[in-house]
């Protein structure tokens, strides 16, 4: 039951979260390049949702991690950290299920 269910709906939360985070750094890269800017309204809604969504996840990582002055590494820490997640879930359910 665990592999046939609650496995596949937690991968897709973990793909759910890695794609944000992806779009975030995208956007952080187009923001800081000057492709786009706060002016305009969907930019400035869709960053801020972004952040929303991922500042109470990344901000645990961000305390850990060192200074590493202007990179940030918590948005690659947390995909290992829910690909390892996933590795783990899948091993224990083939181990139960």
């Amino acid at each position: 039951m665990i592999n046939e269910v609650l496995i596949p709906i937690l991968e897709l939360f973990a793909n759910l979260i890695i794609t944000v985070v992806i779009v975030q750094f995208v956007l952080g890269l187009l923001i800081s390049f000057n492709v786009v800017s706060f002016h305009n309204q969907f930019v400035s809604a869709l960053w801020t949702a972004l952040n929303a969504i991922l500042d109470p996840i990344l901000a645990p990582i961000k305390r850990r991690l060192p200074n590493t002055g202007g990179i940030d590494f918590s948005p690659i820490v947390l995909i290992l950290l829910i690909n390892v997640a996933l590795i783990i879930l899948s091993y224990v359910g083939r181990q139960v299920g």
